[in-house]
């Protein structure tokens, strides 16, 4: 979840690669993936899409039990709200979910803006 990820397991980027525009979109799904290799798209194994990664520089040092490198990875599943605006995230976003325009290579991202709500029924004692 993007809220356990912290700068200084980023701070090896040295850029984010979109594979699509997100400028439209309120937010993405970010997780931290051990991948093979610093560069190159990975491979995709989850439900939904996958909307962009981070590129490592020369100085992120593989785990030494494991050999891979810990990547950031931005996808969206089909429930999310710029295939559904009026599904499950209508009015909210999933726990890992970060406002794609802020984030840069090494930094962690913002929560996204949650759109406002119709009131859906008045509240208690105030219709007569």
């Amino acid at each position: 979840m993007s809220s356990l990820i912290t700068e200084d397991e980023i701070s090896h980027e040295s850029d984010l690669v979109w594979l699509e525009d997100v400028t439209a979109l309120d937010y993405v799904r970010q997780s931290l993936d051990r991948l093979p290799t610093r560069r190159g798209k990975p491979a995709y194994h989850r439900d939904g899409r996958m909307v962009g990664y981070a590129i490592l520089g020369p100085g992120a040092k593989a785990s030494r039990s494991s050999g891979t490198f810990r990547r950031r990875v931005f996808w969206l599943l089909l429930h999310d709200r710029d295939s559904d605006p009026e599904g499950l995230y209508a009015t909210g976003a999933p726990a890992e979910a970060v406002d794609p325009r802020t984030l840069a290579a090494g930094v962690k991202g913002g929560r996204p803006s949650v759109p406002k709500a119709g009131l859906l029924r008045p509240p208690c004692g105030s219709w007569a």
